[in-house]
C-alpha cells in the first residue's frame, strides 16, 4: 500500500442525542452509561468504532474483520474461525480489512505446533470514552407492547426503558503515525474513518439509536512527528440561558470555543492543517461573539479546509 500515514493527528467529534439510549450498560439494566459523580453521559469508544465499522461495511462495501457472522446452524463465528477466512495470514487481513488497519486487533494464527498463537496489532486510531458536555438526568419511560403477554391473553406486554432527554457528546481521538507503519494505515483509510464517524452516526437507525446527529468534527494534522496538543475535548464550553439539564435541542445553546482557538493559535507553527465538518445548526462563540466556525479559523490565521462528505 502507498500513502501510509506519516503525521500525528488529533480528532474531536461532537454529536448530540435526543430521547434515546446512546450506549446502554448491560451491567445496569441497560441504562444509558452515566458518571454518577459528574452527572454526565458516557459512550464507550467501542460504540463509536462499531458505528464506523458498520458504515464502512454496509455503505462503502469494504471488508472488516470484526463483524457478526453466523454459520448454517446459527452459531456465531469466533475470532479463530474468522482468521481462517483469511487463511490465518496476517498480511492478507491487513490488506483486506480496513478496521484492523484503523483500530488494530488480535489476529489468531496457526504456526508450527502451536494452535493458539496470535499477532497483536496496536491500532493507530484510538479514542477515549465519549462524555457529554452537559449534565443530564435520565428519563424513565414505560409503555405497552404490541403483543399479548401470553397466548390466549388480552393483556399486552409492557416496555420499560431509560433514555437521555438530551446530551451533546464529545469524543477525542489520536492517529499515531508510528503504529500506522505496522498496520499500513493510509490517508485513504483515514478519509473513510472521518466519513464513517460523520455519516455513520447519521445512519444509526435502530430504535435505541435513531435521533443522533453529528454536529462538529475536527481533525488536526501536525508538522512534527510524535507531537500533539492533547486534551482538546476539554476546551469546549456550553453557553446557554438554560441549565445544562434543561437543554433539549442544539438550538438551546452555543458552543464557546475560545479556549480551543487560543490553544490552536499558540501551536499554529506546529499545525499542518485543520480539517473540519460542521452542521449548519450548530452555533459557536469566540470571546462572547457569535461567528461561523470557518470564520473563526480564518480570522485567526489557522490553516484549514472543509472535509466534504
Amino acid at each position: 500500500m502507498s500513502n501510509i500515514v506519516k503525521e500525528r493527528s488529533e480528532i474531536i467529534f461532537l454529536y448530540d442525542v435526543k430521547d434515546i439510549n446512546p450506549n446502554g450498560d448491560p451491567a445496569d439494566e441497560n441504562k444509558p452509561r452515566m458518571d454518577e459523580d459528574t452527572r454526565t453521559n458516557i459512550v464507550t469508544d467501542v460504540r463509536l468504532k462499531r458505528t464506523v465499522r458498520d458504515y464502512i461495511y454496509n455503505f462503502k462495501n469494504k471488508e472488516i474483520f470484526v463483524r457478526k457472522i453466523s454459520d448454517k446452524d446459527g452459531n456465531i463465528q469466533d475470532a479463530k474461525a474468522r482468521g481462517k477466512d483469511f487463511q490465518n495470514n496476517p498480511d492478507t487481513i491487513l490488506n483486506e480489512c480496513i478496521d484492523v488497519r484503523l483500530f488494530g486487533g488480535t489476529i489468531p494464527i496457526a504456526t508450527g505446533k502451536s494452535k493458539d498463537s496470535s499477532i497483536i496489532y496496536t491500532g493507530p486510531v484510538q479514542f477515549k470514552m465519549g462524555r457529554s458536555l452537559n449534565k443530564i438526568e435520565l428519563k424513565y419511560l414505560k409503555g405497552s407492547g404490541a403483543f399479548a403477554s401470553g397466548e390466549g391473553k388480552e393483556a399486552k406486554t409492557f416496555r420499560e426503558e431509560w433514555v437521555v432527554p438530551y446530551s451533546i457528546i464529545s469524543f477525542y481521538g489520536i492517529i499515531n503515525e508510528n503504529a500506522a507503519k505496522d498496520t499500513k494505515l493510509t490517508q485513504e483509510d483515514v478519509n473513510l474513518l472521518i466519513e464513517g464517524i460523520w455519516n455513520g452516526t447519521k445512519n444509526l437507525i435502530s430504535r435505541s439509536k435513531v435521533g443522533q446527529m453529528p454536529r462538529l468534527l475536527i481533525k488536526i494534522d501536525y508538522l512534527e512527528n510524535n507531537y500533539h496538543i492533547g486534551d482538546l475535548d476539554k476546551l469546549f464550553v456550553i453557553s446557554s440561558d438554560l441549565s445544562e439539564e434543561q437543554l433539549r435541542d442544539i438550538s438551546d445553546f452555543k458552543i464557546d470555543i475560545s479556549k480551543l482557538v487560543n490553544v490552536l493559535v499558540k501551536n499554529r507553527d506546529k499545525i499542518a492543517m485543520v480539517t473540519y465538518i460542521v452542521d449548519d445548526r450548530t452555533k459557536f462563540i469566540l470571546n462572547n461573539i457569535e461567528l461561523k466556525f470557518e470564520e473563526i479559523l480564518r480570522n485567526n490565521n489557522i490553516q484549514s479546509k472543509e472535509f466534504k462528505v
